[in-house]
């Protein structure tokens, strides 16, 4: 981890385990079982999952693979956000969030991309991945805590079902490409 990495992690004030429960909680109970709101929390758990397995990989070519799956679901689930569900913040109020969630994902992907500069067995590998978990953590605890449930409040429901469609066919657009390339 740079020292850049280590500054910001120490000075990021760091939610816990039960202040993300109850954000995830909040969220789900916002959701009201579909559409975008729904979609994206489980997104949140696949990508979590997804972290989990790439730390459990006990190879190079395994830890390498579930890299890039990894990097496929955080990218699919993030062009489904930018294109969907930031607009949508922007044009009912929150136009701070959606500036500040565009370049959380953007530094996001540029931290992803630095993994595959680190042998991925090494402790510096972990490291990074680590903070790129916590970052990641962050943003969903955001998203989940606030963001998401006043957007689900704010936007009347045809936005809401706009938001729903597209959120979905982005994701599906991205990932359907990945698997064709897999």
């Amino acid at each position: 981890m740079s020292l850049l990495d280590k500054a910001i992690a120490a000075i990021t004030p760091s939610e816990n385990d039960d202040d993300r429960i109850q954000a995830r909680a909040k969220a789900r109970s916002a959701a009201s079982g579909s559409g975008w709101l729904t979609a994206i929390l489980d997104h949140h758990l696949q990508i979590e999952q997804a972290f989990d397995a790439v730390k459990a990989a006990s190879s190079a070519g395994s830890r390498r693979a579930k890299q890039k799956w990894l990097g496929a679901v955080l990218t699919a689930h993030s062009i489904a956000e930018e294109s969907a569900i930031y607009s949508s913040m922007a044009l009912t109020g929150q136009k701070h969030h959606s500036t500040e969630a565009y370049a959380e994902q953007s530094a996001a992907k540029v931290q992803m991309a630095a993994l595959d500069d680190l042998e991925p067995m090494s402790q510096d590998y972990l490291d990074k991945l680590e903070h790129i978990r916590g970052a990641v953590a962050r943003h969903v605890y955001e998203e989940e805590g606030t963001w998401f449930p006043a957007l689900r409040e704010q936007a009347d429901p045809e936005r809401q079902g706009r938001m729903t469609r597209r959120y979905r066919e982005e994701f599906e657009r991205y990932m359907s490409g990945e698997a064709k390339a897999a």
